[in-house]
């Protein structure tokens, strides 16, 4: 097989892994409240500012082992950013929850622009960067070419295998996780079988958030830049991941998020990098009209 197409099948595999962190954040608030939250890239974008916040401070304070160091930057971006979640749900939606369903649309729309401008305000509008922090690379040789998967990337896939890993079980076995399935199902029963169906939704937001702010470490880490811009695009593709897989479905986000990652690798690769981007909302629009439940999904029924 092909060297160059090993190679791009590898860098759109991780890609994929991080479309499929952030789509887990759309796919379950869509699940749970049955509405987009608009505001969700620039949480990814937040989460970018907060990893290069985290190194400076650790490494300010002479923490300089990569392993404690990657794991107190994993966990202050990954709280901060569930905090942001559960900010967004409080200002943007929890008041207009009884509302049309066009006004927290809107709304969430506002909350992303007030962040992105937030975030250029409060850091500059020129693109940021940390310095590299794995080196080296594994080589296989195959002919007289050769695929390379660098240590970041492959450090990308297996955290994101593990929060993808965890969060499955935390809905598949905990009582938390039983509890958003059931105020999935059917809210105003789960709130009469006294559930806080108002909790359960800020903790939703929260656990999208965390997942985005994860995804938001690893990105940078791998390519090291980023400015406030830096959700917009990759939001609206992780958007178009959760509804190839199926929105609302936790193992649809997944699947949705690698085969985007997957397929624009190889058209970047193949065809021409410049239209990558014009290649995954095409590819968004296909899915639309051909099949807009995606592929884990379930067309929705309406009950008269």
């Amino acid at each position: 097989m092909d060297s160059f197409f090993l190679q791009q099948l590898f860098n759109g595999i991780t890609l994929g892994a991080v479309y499929g962190l952030i789509a887990i954040g759309y796919t379950m608030v869509y699940g749970i409240i049955g509405m987009i939250n608009f505001a969700h890239g620039e949480v990814y974008m937040i989460s970018a500012y907060l990893c290069a916040i985290a190194l400076a401070l650790l490494s300010f304070f002479g923490l300089h082992s990569f392993p404690l160091l990657i794991l107190g930057t994993l966990v202050f971006t990954i709280v901060v950013t569930g905090v942001y979640g559960w900010a967004i749900e409080r200002i943007a939606y929890k008041p207009l929850r009884n509302s049309t369903r066009l006004a927290p649309l809107i709304s969430a729309i506002g909350m992303s622009l007030i962040l992105q401008n937030y975030a250029q305000i409060s850091q500059g509008p020129r693109q940021q960067g940390i310095p590299t922090m794995m080196d080296g690379a594994l080589r296989f040789h195959i002919g007289e070419s050769f695929v390379q998967m660098t240590y970041t990337k492959l450090f990308i896939l297996a955290a994101s295998l593990v929060g993808m890993l965890v969060l499955s079980w935390i809905i598949s076995n905990t009582r938390l996780g039983r509890m958003c399935r059931a105020v999935q199902q059917d809210r105003k029963m789960a709130s009469i079988l006294g559930i806080n169906t108002d909790r359960i939704i800020s903790l939703v937001f929260m656990i999208g958030a965390a997942m985005a702010g994860l995804a938001g470490v690893l990105v940078t880490m791998n390519y090291g830049t980023f400015d406030f811009y830096a959700g917009f695009i990759i939001g609206i593709k992780a958007f178009t991941a959760a509804v190839l897989g199926g929105i609302g479905s936790l193992p649809g986000a997944m699947l949705g998020g690698l085969i985007l990652g997957i397929a624009e690798a190889q058209f970047s690769g193949m065809v021409n990098s410049d239209y990558k981007d014009v290649f995954s909302f095409g590819l968004l629009v296909v899915i639309l009209i051909f099949r807009p439940q995606g592929l884990l999904g379930r067309p929705v029924v309406t009950k008269v």
